[in-house]
């Protein structure tokens, strides 16, 4: 067992006493940031759980003379690039050129561990991939695999990716039922395409495994298509995270064993981002809650289309420079604070 498992595995007589299930380890999951919390020898077998049955990158980062430095000012920020992929099977994302993301995010954890910021990008958006030139961002992966794509945000924003995670959208199947079932409130009545549709009424409803997954896929019913989308895959995550971060969820280990169980398989992760190192962040991260972390999409110039007749997202150079800027000193949460100002 690792040091950093032996430091929590036997807490004090008197906390154990008030805190019958303490929590001693925290290990993050992906897209939604879920944290498992237990106590004792059990902590081995849960990060064991995860190691085993999460995917890694064999090379996740591009070539270290191509990447950029992280800026003193940064500090002990982390920032993880976590992607999304509908290959509509269990696991075995593939990583490598020719894959394609569906979803794109960047969560950005301050110094401070006061807050987490998770922003999406979408994946229409028009940029510059290193080596192949303009193109839509999603195009990264189709191309170079996931080296690329961290290579293109990290190029977009000039600030370093220090870890990548992939899920499978049937990992959201999965997670949702392992919680079971949870609570959204959907701005927007739709009903998601195909002959299994399913009608999502406005207002607050509790999804299922199946329904939580036609939810975060949908985006034909949209007018404006990925927007939508993006922003009920948001909620989506807020919603987990509300679930899993009460005292219901945190102290019972049947519940925390049954979500990594089935969330593991969906996950892919980059070799710097195993079971300790991820849950030393994520302990980190214990004080934390849903109200302490901000999601926002990356602005944008709207749809427009390119020289050759793709539909594309614009991108809006203003909006990057300052997330940018943002990142390199650490303050991003400020930055979502105006954003929230600016559009009220």
């Amino acid at each position: 067992m690792s040091d950093f498992m032996q430091e929590y595995d036997e807490p004090d007589r008197r906390q154990r006493q008030k805190h019958p299930v303490r929590v001693t380890i925290v290990v993050m999951l992906s897209i939604v940031l879920v944290g498992a919390v237990v106590a004792g020898l059990f902590v081995a077998n849960l990060a064991n759980t995860f190691n085993s049955t999460t995917q890694t990158i064999e090379t996740a980062f591009p070539a270290e003379s191509t990447r950029p430095e992280k800026p003193a000012e940064a500090g002990d920020a982390v920032n993880i690039l976590l992607m999304g992929s509908d290959s509509r099977g269990e696991g075995n994302a593939d990583t490598t050129a020719g894959a394609r993301s569906d979803t794109l995010m960047l969560m950005h954890i301050p110094g401070d561990r006061k807050n987490i910021q998770v922003m999406s990008i979408m994946r229409d958006t028009w940029v510059d991939i290193p080596g192949h030139g303009p193109s839509k961002i999603n195009a990264a992966m189709a191309l170079g695999g996931v080296p690329l794509m961290v290579q293109t945000v990290e190029g977009l924003f000039e600030v370093p990716i220090d870890h990548v995670t992939i899920i499978d959208f049937e990992g959201f199947k999965a997670l949702t039922n392992a919680l079971d079932g949870v609570k959204v409130d959907n701005p927007q009545a739709f009903q998601s395409a195909g002959s299994e549709g399913e009608a999502f009424p406005a207002g607050p409803q509790v999804l299922d495994g199946e329904s939580a997954l036609k939810f975060v896929r949908e985006r034909k019913a949209f007018s404006d298509g990925d927007y939508t989308r993006v922003q009920n895959q948001q909620l989506f995550i807020k919603a987990i995270m509300s679930k899993f971060l009460t005292a219901e969820t945190l102290t019972n280990p049947v519940r925390v064993n049954n979500v990594v169980s089935e969330m593991s398989p969906y996950l892919t992760v980059s070799d710097s981002f195993g079971a300790v190192a991820a849950g030393k962040l994520a302990f980190s991260l214990k004080n934390v809650r849903t109200s302490n972390v901000d999601f926002f999409t990356l602005p944008t110039q709207g749809i427009g289309t390119s020289a050759d007749g793709q539909s594309i997202v614009l991108l809006d150079e203003a909006a990057v420079n300052a997330v940018s800027d943002a990142l390199k000193k650490d303050t991003l949460h400020q930055y979502v604070e105006e954003l929230e100002q600016d559009n009220q």
